[in-house]
Order: structure tokens, then sequence, then C-alpha cells
């Protein structure tokens, strides 16, 4: 009966553990490493063949961005999860995909240009459409044996429509255990979805911990603070560029906008207007408005039963082609756009900040984590200028950051669900930066629970309560705009300065020599930004 920590293990994305237990090898989650990468996301740290199930705990890439790569490495077996998570996994994969294949098709134009190998997409839309031949579902609440000694149950974890904590109960030579996987645990008071569920038993817990070290901000009403935003900056001539997640976030913003409108809050541009420029997000809103008994909360319920679309309203319109995209940063009629990815390291966001983030009259509003490393955080740490599609962009917009409007629990909230169990063993605080995650366990440890944050591959023995293998911590190869900065770039940095006194030592050759110099230099310069 052991657990092995795969992903996630004090960092916030690539969420991934292993469960064994006789003879079964079971992952609980199988994510996708986003903004730093610690560890190189087409290494599998175990043999994909040699897994027999796979569970999710909801469809957000950080979780599920891998399995397509797990199918085609060799992996047969099932995937459980929700109904709802199923089919937001379905299309968020195929998206997921698409950027796998786009990127490498980028590259392999940089590539051919500089005579370099070729490189291949992490994996393929068709690998991705593959994953939903090994789906199975269960409704929250109800138990069912997964194998000979595991009993599995989904509990509503509110962070996500389909959003689930699993809980295992376990039994192998006589010995029986319950382990609970949180999953990200949800925000209170969310708009269309539950609470999270809490929990009383378990022996042992794997928790996640994104904001163990930080309550969110109190915003006594979103639509007040979220309308305040629009009114100054559509006054001022400017557009709202909100980035935000396709899944979940985007449909939240919807909500919020919906009674913005209804109640007549933005004066400056009584109707503006409202863009969905992502197709993901267009495709997850149908499922948002589709069958969604035994996920929504009583205000959500009352609103259908109502027949109110949540999230439809005058002036919301949705882009589909590249075209239509791009005609938004023409048109100079101040607007809302929402765009992909919310933390602004792919998708149409980024083209859209290229054309807000230096005009002063513009805003940019954060509405979700922004993991180190990306783009997002780059400009919530105060970026001067950042670079996109081989320009320097200088911000000058005003930067957003909406911190109480959270899919995740903030600190109290926390440890509130740790507090729900009843006599645990030992919690595995996981999903969390590296000074967050040891922090939020020793605040575990605070109440009196037994708890502590374990590193990649690390190995626990959950019969003998003790660790076999102790896991190390990955180095950080990259970092925000100012932390500290990888070996290799320092590295970069030492050779741009040699080659700086080169320069300096070659004042008085000939002109020709010079010039050739000059050149050669330049051209790998434009190979480089290509």
């Amino acid at each position: 009966m052991k657990l092995s920590f795969f992903g996630a293990d004090q960092c916030v994305t690539g969420s991934c553990h292993c469960l064994e237990v006789n003879g079964k090898r079971i992952l609980i989650d199988c994510g996708l490493q986003q903004g730093r990468d610690e560890t190189d996301n087409r290494e599998l740290p175990f043999a994909p063949n040699t897994i027999d199930y796979v569970l999710i705990t909801h469809a957000h890439i950080d979780h599920t961005g891998r399995v397509p790569l797990l199918v085609r490495e060799g992996f047969t077996g099932q995937i459980w999860t929700t109904r709802i998570t199923a089919r937001l996994m379905e299309i968020m994969l195929i998206d997921s995909a698409h950027i796998q294949q786009s990127d490498a098709e980028y590259e392999n134009r940089k590539n051919l240009r500089a005579g370099r190998p070729m490189v291949e997409p992490l994996y393929t839309i068709a690998d991705a459409e593959r994953v939903q031949g090994y789906v199975h579902t269960r409704r929250y609440g109800v138990p069912f044996e997964l194998c000979e000694g595991v009993t599995v149950t989904f509990s509503d974890a509110g962070h996500l429509l389909g959003s689930a904590s699993i809980t295992l109960d376990v039994t192998e030579d006589g010995v029986s255990k319950t382990i609970v996987f949180s999953g990200d645990i949800g925000n209170i008071n969310q708009p269309i979805i539950r609470d999270p569920v809490l929990l009383k038993k378990a022996d042992y817990v794997v928790m996640e911990s994104t904001y163990g070290d930080r309550n969110h901000q109190e915003v006594w009403s979103y639509t007040s603070e979220l309308s305040k935003v629009i009114d100054r900056t559509l006054g001022r001539g400017g557009n709202v560029v909100i980035p935000a997640f396709a899944v979940g976030r985007t449909q939240e913003i919807l909500y919020f906008l919906r009674r913005i409108k209804q109640e007549h809050l933005v004066k400056s541009v009584k109707d503006f207007p409202v863009y969905i420029d992502s197709p993901l997000a267009s495709k997850a809103t149908t499922i948002f408005c589709g069958d969604l008994r035994g996920y929504l909360d009583e205000e959500a319920l009352e609103l259908v039963k109502d027949g109110t679309n949540m999230f439809s309203f005058p002036g919301l319109r949705m882009t589909e082609s590249v075209e239509e995209s791009k005609l938004l940063n023409a048109d100079k009629i101040p607007k809302v756009i929402i765009s992909a990815s919310g933390m602004c390291d792919a998708g149409r966001v980024r083209h859209h900040l290229k054309y807000n983030l230096w005009r002063p009259e513009s805003t940019i509003v954060f509405v979700g984590f922004q993991a180190p490393g990306t783009l997002g955080r780059t400009l919530l740490d105060g970026a001067h200028s950042v670079r996109l599609f081989g320009e320097e962009v200088a911000v000058q917009a005003e930067i957003v950051n909406f911190k109480g409007l959270s899919s995740h629990a903030d600190r109290d909230h926390l440890l509130e669900w740790a507090k729900s169990f009843e006599n645990p063993t030992h919690f595995f605080v996981v999903h969390g930066d590296r000074e967050v995650a040891p922090y939020f366990a020793q605040s575990l440890e605070h109440l009196g629970l037994s708890a502590h944050a374990p590193q990649y591959t690390e190995v626990y023995d959950l019969a003998a309560n003790r660790q076999l293998e102790r896991g190390y911590l990955p180095e950080r190869k990259t970092t925000t705009a100012f932390g500290k900065v990888s070996s290799s770039y320092q590295r970069l940095v030492a050779v741009g300065k040699l080659l700086q006194e080169v320069i300096l030592r070659s004042k008085g050759r000939a002109n020709k020599d010079l010039s050739r110099f000059a050149d050669q230099i330049k051209q790998l310069i434009d190979k480089w930004e290509a």
C-alpha cells in the first residue's frame, strides 16, 4: 500500500499521484505542468502500461493535461470521473492538443530556417480524441468498487462544475485505510456551483494548498467592483481585457456581467459590447447551459427554474474565427474582451494584450491564480514591459487583480476543511508553491494535525505510516521577471558580457572585419527572435 508523488509537489500545477494496492496502480490526476517548467512534461515518471486506473478530480489542464500522452504511450486501463468533468475534459483536451500542435508547427518553422531538428507535439488532436474511449462516470456520493479491495467515492469539491474530492477505501493484506484526495478545494459562496462538501473519515489526506498562506480580499459585491472597473475604463475610451480560463471562470464572469447589464451599473457606455474570444469558452458555455442536475447551487437552480439563461445578455458576442478575433483590435469601440488563456501563456489573449497593454486608457483584469513563470504573474509583479510576438510592449494599461475572485479556498477555509476530519493519521500537503506548501503543513501541525509537504518522487508506505523514499525538488528553470533566474540564463548573461568585451577590444580593427562581425551578430539575433 504505497503512495507516490509525481506532480504538484511543492508547486501548483501538474497534479499526479499514484496509489499502489493489491498489485494495481491507480493514478489520481495526470496533469500538465504550466508556467515554471521544473520537470519535462514529456517524461512521465512511470511506465504508462503499468497504470491500471486513472481517477480525475476535475477537468482543468493542470490535472488532466497529460492524459492523452498517457494513452499514446501505452495506457489501456479505465478512467473514472464525474459526468460533467468527462464532458469538459473532452473539449479541454482537444483544445490543449490543438495548442500543442500549433506550438510545434511554429517551432518547426523557426527550426527549418535555422537548420535545427524538427520537434514533435506533446500529443495530437487524435491522441486527445482517443481518451474518451477509456472514460467512465459516476455520480457524487455513490460508492463503487474500482477493483479488489478498493472502493471509490466522488464528493463535490466546489471548485468547478463536476469537480470532486475522491475518497478511496482500500484493504490490502488485512490492513484497511481510507485515503482522501482533496482535488482543488473550492471557495465558498461562489456563483453557480455548490460549496465544498466537508468530509469526516480519513486516515490519510492528500490536500491542496494553493492559497495556504493568505486569505482572499473581502469583496462585498463582485458585480459592483467589476462594474466600477468597466465604467471608468470604457469612460476613458479603453478596452477591458479579462484573461480568463475558458472553463469555469469565463462562465462566472458572464454570470456577473449579466447582472451588471440587468441592473444598469455601467453608466459611461450603457450598451457596451462583451466579446468571448475563445472557441473553447464557447463550447464550455454550451455545456454549462445543459443538464446540470446535481451540480448547481440553490440560487442558480432558481434562475434555471425561472427560465433565465445565466450566461447570456444583450451585447454578448462570441468570436469563432481568427479573422473575427483580429477585427476586435481594429474596432475602436470600447469593449470588454474575455479571452483565454487565464495565465496569458497561450491563446488569443496574448494578441489582445499586445494591442492594449501599451494603452493607458485600457485595463487588464486578472480574475484567477497566476503561476510563477507565466506572463500573467510577470504583469502582476509589476513588469514595465513584456515581449509579445517578437516585440517589446510597454505596460501602461491599468492592471487590476481581483484577489477575492477565486475558485480556490483561502487559508482559513482550507483549515476549516482540514479540521472536519475525525482523527486523521497524516496530511500530505500538495498543489502549493515551494514557499507555501511547507508553510501550510506547519499550519496544520499547529492545529495538532500531523502533516508534511512531500517532494517530487517521494514514496510513502501507508500501511506502516512511514516514508520509503525522500524525493527531491527539481531545479527551477524559470521565474518571474524579478525573481531568481536559472543557471542557463545566468550563463547567457555571462556570455553576453564576454561578447561586449570582445566588441570593445575590437576598436581600431579593419572596417571590413568589423562589418562582417556585426553582420554575424545581427544574423544570430534575427534567428533567435524569429
